[in-house]
């Protein structure tokens, strides 16, 4: 049977496999083995599974099942969000605007997460907090400028009971501290020790229980925060978004800095002097590494501080759909830049199209830091490594309940470069069945690609 024939066989077929080879590079695999490993998988038929495989070599799809249906992408949307970074930020992260101004020097934010962040250092070790300093030793009045914002504290069908975690902090114009509270408990004391420590006039000891098995609860609607009696040994750290507003950021400012920071309520225009802060690839490698939510969505509205004086994430996306995402196979929906939202709908063959993109753009080196290395870091620290030799899979996992995803580069043992999507919906069972059958799937690959 001729590949053209074959080709036009399974394309008709339910399964709806795709297999196209070359004249100078034929994959060992064939359609039958591929169908064995994705369409015939026991765990993926108990799911919605969808794959596309690209060489950029040959400049094609090698391998297809599902990929133009569309999927729940999870974290895999933040591939979108540092796509549209790459073409709207520069080197560095813009912290402020700012003006002096006779004897007041006014502020206001971008939308930048990183001051102030408690895992700063763990981002970029060599970050030197000239935002701050800059701050704290101005010899004029401080005055915070409070920034207009289309971009409400949730992002569109974030689930509201998740509030309380650490995963969920909420959206601002200046985030401080990562717009969350670092609550450390300690074994032998009774009381957890908040840090910023501004927040301990906000602390109290609950009368009971608290609901959803957790020793500290915040108030749905106010920086209020519950803790409850827990064993004198157990010793944790616990992260609680805090409401943000301008009143509280002028005050957690002043707390911090040890200084009057006045709150303007009358300033006419925004300053227009711009300081800078972190270099744009460590936000990108946290963001992507750590699956760092709260940076996916800042980071939006950081990219929409550089078009327009009102941030908004919904505006970023609206200008990337417009203009640079007009030719992607299938017309995605993309609504927050973390992929929290279950209104997010994208394709396999979208998110490998979207990764072309990125490969085109970056140096490899480039690439290869910014996104996980299988078995070695982020998110990819315990899966798809390889014990005999460096990492072979460069990638972003996107995870929710009852969803897993996995987009990125696969290279070869020959060092031939692929591009890759498996997207998995509707699933009970364990995530933990799906990773080890992509395992499974991505080891074949490179070792007979």
């Amino acid at each position: 049977m001729t590949l053209s024939r074959l080709f036009h066989r399974l394309g008709a077929g339910s399964l709806a496999v795709l297999l196209t080879a070359c004249a100078t590079h034929s994959p060992h695999l064939s359609s039958r083995q591929f169908r064995h490993l994705i369409a015939e998988s026991p765990v993926f038929q108990q799911a919605f599974t969808g794959f596309a495989l690209y060489d950029p070599l040959l400049d094609r799809m090698v391998y297809e099942y599902q990929s133009d249906k569309y999927f729940t992408p999870a974290s895999n949307t933040k591939i979108l969000t540092l796509y549209t970074c790459l073409q709207l930020l520069g080197d560095s992260l813009p912290a402020l605007r700012y003006d002096l101004r006779h004897d007041t020097l006014f502020f206001t934010g971008t939308g930048d997460p990183t001051l102030l962040h408690p895992d700063l250092p763990h981002i970029d070790t060599t970050y030197e907090a000239h935002v701050f300093q800059m701050l704290r030793a101005a010899p004029q009045t401080l005055c915070y400028v409070p920034r207009p914002t289309a971009a409400a504290h949730f992002g569109p069908g974030w689930a509201w009971d998740d509030y309380n975690d650490y995963y969920s902090a909420e959206r601002s114009t200046l985030p401080l501290y990562g717009n969350i509270v670092r609550f450390q408990f300690v074994a032998e004391e009774s009381q957890p020790l908040p840090f910023p420590a501004f927040f301990g006039q906000y602390l109290h000891k609950a009368s009971a229980s608290l609901p959803g098995h957790t020793y500290l609860r915040r108030q749905v609607d106010q920086n209020h925060f519950s803790y409850a009696a827990r064993p004198d040994t157990l010793a944790f750290t616990q992260d609680v978004p805090f409401r943000p507003s301008a009143s509280l950021t002028a005050a957690l400012l002043a707390d911090t800095l040890h200084r009057p920071v006045v709150l303007s309520t009358q300033f006419q225009e925004l300053p227009t002097q711009t300081l800078y802060s972190l270099p744009a690839d460590s936000a990108y490698r946290w963001m992507m590494h750590v699956s760092d939510n709260f940076f996916a969505e800042q980071l939006l509205m950081l990219c929409s501080a550089q078009r327009l004086d009102t941030l908004s994430v919904d505006s970023t996306i609206a200008y990337m759909m417009r203009t640079h995402l007009t030719d992607l196979p299938d017309p995605p929906r993309w609504v927050d830049g973390s992929g929290l939202s279950r209104y997010n709908l994208q394709t396999p063959r979208n998110m490998v199209a979207l990764l072309r993109k990125i490969d085109a753009q970056l140096s490899d080196e480039r690439l290869y830091t910014i996104f996980p290395a299988g078995g070695k870091s982020g998110t990819l620290r315990n899966w798809y490594g390889n014990p005999d030799g460096p990492p072979y899979v460069f990638a972003k996992t996107g995870s929710l309940s009852n969803t897993y995803c996995l987009s990125g580069y696969l290279i070869t043992q020959d060092g031939r470069k692929l591009i890759f999507s498996f997207m998995h919906n509707n699933f009970v069972q364990p995530s933990s069945d799906y990773r080890h059958a992509m395992q499974e799937v991505l080891r074949t690959l490179w070792e007979r690609y």
